[in-house]
């Protein structure tokens, strides 16, 4: 069995409980998660560039995400390409929705099984095919999301926890999928880990329940204790400042940093600028290609906005929507748009206005 793992997973509940199985295994893993349509695909794509930059032999493992046709023969095709050239790479996928029959039935590597929940298919699958260390509570934790992902009311106790567990997963955005992509798999990982120590104990739906506000917290907490608002902008702002190798963009000779639906431009904008005051501006965009600008008294945002997009604002806080923008589930790609974008108005519009703090 290969020793590195690329695992690939849905992003709820039953996909990151698939994943949280995994973390017991001794191999290299490295997770990834895509919601349904083009971000499988864009995944993919990351994970076959990771793959080839690697130069090590892996195996793509997918969960809880169900291939159309179309995506299983392009996957087969590009792996047989590079196993050609001297990769040694296997794919397999466990699944249990009954739209990717059409796919299980043509590729060997798709394994499709209706009646469990994938983190059950993988449980079962891992213990007789992996080196697994399984921690003694393991199996309740796999029987606790079977009852919720099928539904099945009548395993109570199961069902009421794997709803709270739910829950867990889906009311979890301290954290932006697609620019903190590790730290937001880890985080919610870390929180399946708190929840299953909620199993044995009496009235656990309950109590989960109450102490979900103090677990978030405490993957967030340093030092003192904070609001969690607070405690995860400190975090999101540190997250910012360590990718500002790859994250700078400059405008017309104004340093600016580019973030992709982090969102609470507000607070983590100013926050941004205020820790790393070697910043002129800070944009973060939406995925629908909504802006939202901050500045700290360097330059005016509302006329970086106005060139940028038709907007405006205030100095120091300003918005608009780019025209034509396109949805990404990488960074890379979003900041291609972006420096497009600025290397085309550029050349259009005048000298910006600022105003240095000096000077006020």
């Amino acid at each position: 069995m290969q020793e590195t793992i690329h695992h690939l997973s849905h992003i709820d509940l039953d996909g990151y409980s698939c994943q949280f199985v995994m973390k017991y295994t001794p191999y290299e893993i490295t997770n990834y998660n895509a919601n349904y349509g083009a971000e499988v695909k864009s995944k993919l794509e990351i994970i076959l560039e990771n793959i080839t930059k690697a130069k090590k032999t892996a195996l793509i493992l997918i969960t809880d995400l169900n291939l159309s046709a179309d995506e299983s023969k392009w996957l087969t095709h590009e792996v047989s390409k590079m196993n050609k050239n001297k990769f040694d790479l296997k794919i397999t996928l466990l699944d249990h929705h009954g739209s990717g029959a059409q796919s299980a039935k043509k590729y060997d590597w798709y394994y499709l099984d209706e009646s469990r929940c994938a983190t059950k298919i993988v449980y079962d699958y891992v213990k007789e095919n992996f080196e697994f260390d399984e921690p003694s509570w393991m199996e309740k934790y796999v029987n606790v999301v079977n009852a919720v992902d099928l539904w099945k009311q009548e395993e109570f106790e199961n069902f009421e926890l794997g709803k709270v567990c739910m829950r867990l997963v889906t009311e979890t955005r301290e954290l932006n999928r697609v620019m903190f992509a590790n730290e937001d798999n880890n985080y919610k990982l870390s929180l399946l880990k708190k929840a299953s120590t909620f199993i044995d104990k009496e009235n656990a739906p309950i109590i989960l329940d109450a102490s979900i506000h103090s677990i978030k917290k405490e993957f967030f907490k340093v030092d003192a204790d904070n609001t969690l608002d607070n405690l995860a902008t400190t975090y999101v702002v540190g997250l910012l400042g360590s990718k500002r190798a790859t994250h700078t963009i400059y405008y017309k000779g104004y340093k600016g940093y580019l973030s992709y639906g982090v969102g609470n431009t507000s607070i983590v904008g100013n926050g941004f600028l205020l820790a790393y005051p070697e910043y002129d501006f800070i944009v973060d965009v939406s995925y629908r290609g909504a802006m939202s600008l901050r500045a700290n008294y360097q330059v005016s945002v509302a006329q970086i906005s106005k060139e940028w997009a038709g907007g405006g604002g205030h100095p120091n806080a300003a918005g608009g929507r780019i025209m034509g923008f396109k949805e990404q589930y990488r960074y890379d790609k979003v900041k291609q748009q972006i420096e497009f974008l600025i290397s085309d108005k550029e050349s259009r519009a005048g000298d910006l206005e600022y105003k240095k703090e000096e000077d006020s």
